[in-house]
């Protein structure tokens, strides 16, 4: 059965095709075919049941009043943000370089293998972050450096500052972690300029992962890199890549590693393997892991401690964005508006020796439509309706929250009050003290890109030229093309030092 036509790219030419997402035996498969290089049929999700129930949960925002680029062409050959994008950058990406202190087979950004050295000025830098915050109707809240390796950068401290001078809300690096384990003093430092997370990668807790993925053992650095930034009080998200028979049947050790260390650990972002149009048809289909396949993993390996029913698409938050607008006279607010099949998430809280994800004590789907509600009925009677309005639902909300299944040591109804409330970063940080966000973020290759989930990504790279690119069209098609632009060779370089 056809679910819908789209557009996809050639895994060989990444030439754009016309393609189709159809349901096959529960599964969600994708097809297309290329002129030269034949026809090409992928997983696209693994179970037709998850996919619908994700589907309900999508929401099209409304994009960018300041597009970057023009519509010259089809998507995703515009990308800058042109006019056809229908989200709002939630996290820009910056890449401060490409060199890096080791060479990871699975990586797609290393100066040693394509031989020249991008690494933006600090001022280019300065005008990417200025970018980002110039876009309305909602400048971006918050940036993450990438690479490459962001800390071996001699100014990575400084660029933490710079952001927060920008106005930054929330900073965070993608990192292997290797300096902040051979260097204590920058996980002070980095946490004195402002940095709010550290993005670690973090791929197993035994050594035979890393020596397939990484090349080397790591685990010792990564469990230094934890300790460093523990003793200096800075929160970090543990972010393993997934690769079916080396490290799937890790995600609950990873978990259960990660609860144990819930102190300093606020999350755990999940990322199945994007694959490189190199790879053969029948080895990603071998290796691929969707996200109805993680959730099911997750539910295996936690004996059902957290079950897949626990988890829902990031743009289920939505009515969350909307009722706060509606509160504050319309002033637009960030919103989630990215494709519900582009990743999915739950909150667990740890009470003792149990594991309780929010949704065991949270009717959440009852919670969102109470607040549609409100917010119709705010959107209707305007200021006027607004005391009314808050204050049926500081009387309904509650009743969504089952207090004998929630966790005895957090007063959840209290946080959950204080965030509408003080609709503030500190109160939505004491959430996340006091809970483990589990997500899986599913990042597009040529065999499954959907040009529906482009339109609609939130996570968005800034460039040295001005544009603003979706995460999975720069690593798909742009990389190369401005990487090459914007660097030297290696070689010139060194002759330069």
């Amino acid at each position: 059965m056809i679910i819908k036509k789209t557009t996809s790219l050639c895994p060989i030419c990444l030439e754009v095709l016309d393609a189709e997402v159809y349901e096959d035996k529960d599964k969600i498969m994708i097809r297309k075919e290329c002129k030269e290089h034949g026809k090409f049929e992928n997983t696209y999700w693994s179970s037709g049941e998850l996919y619908d129930k994700a589907k309900k949960y999508g929401e099209t925002g409304k994009g960018l009043e300041n597009p970057q680029t023009a519509v010259k062409s089809q998507c995703p050959e515009n990308c800058g943000l042109c006019s056809e994008h229908e989200s709002h950058t939630i996290l820009g990406l910056i890449d401060v370089t490409n060199r890096c202190n080791m060479k990871c087979p699975v990586c797609f950004a290393n100066a040693a293998v394509s031989k020249r050295l991008y690494e933006p000025s600090f001022e280019e830098i300065r005008q990417m972050l200025r970018n980002l915050r110039n876009n309305k109707p909602v400048p971006t809240p918050a940036i993450q450096y990438a690479g490459g390796e962001p800390t071996v950068r001699k100014d990575i401290v400084d660029l933490i500052k710079l952001a927060k001078e920008e106005g930054f809300v929330h900073t965070q690096i993608a990192t292997n972690g290797v300096k902040l384990a051979k260097n204590p003093q920058l996980a002070e430092d980095l946490k004195e300029a402002g940095l709010n997370t550290v993005y670690l990668q973090f791929d197993a807790v035994t050594e035979e992962p890393y020596l397939k993925i990484r090349n080397r053992n790591l685990l010792s650095t990564k469990l230094e890199a934890i300790e460093n930034c523990r003793k200096v009080g800075l929160g970090i998200v543990l972010v393993p890549t997934l690769l079916k028979g080396i490290n799937h049947d890790q995600i609950g050790d990873i978990l259960r590693f990660a609860i144990k260390n819930i102190d300093i650990i606020r999350g755990v972002n999940f990322q199945p393997v994007s694959f490189a149009g190199r790879t053969p048809s029948d080895e990603v289909e071998e290796q691929r892991v969707t996200i109805p396949d993680f959730e099911k993993y997750v539910e295996e390996q936690m004996d059902s401690q957290i079950k897949v029913e626990d988890f829902y698409p990031a743009s289920c938050v939505t009515p969350i964005s909307h009722f706060v607008e509606a509160l504050e006279g319309g002033k637009p607010e960030i919103t989630f508006t990215c494709n519900p099949h582009c990743g999915t998430a739950t909150y667990v809280f740890v009470d003792k020796d149990k594991i309780i994800p929010i949704t065991r004590f949270i009717d959440v789907d009852r919670f969102f439509e109470l607040l549609n509600k409100s917010t119709e009925s705010l959107n209707k009677g305007g200021i006027m309706a607004k005391a009314k309005v808050l204050a049926r639902a500081s009387v309904e909300l509650p009743k969504t929250i089952d207090m004998s299944k929630s966790p005895e040591s957090i007063d959840i109804k209290n946080i959950i009050a204080q965030i509408f409330k003080e609709r503030s970063y500190a109160a939505l940080g004491e959430f996340h003290r006091n809970s483990l966000l589990v997500s899986c973020m599913h990042f597009m290759d040529p065999w499954n890109f959907d040009h529906d989930r482009v339109k609609q990504c939130v996570i968005h790279y800034a460039v040295p030229d001005g544009r603003i690119i979706p995460f999975c069209s720069m690593n798909t098609i742009y990389r190369p093309e401005i990487e090459k632009k914007f660097s030297k060779p290696l070689k010139q370089v060194k002759d330069q030092e």
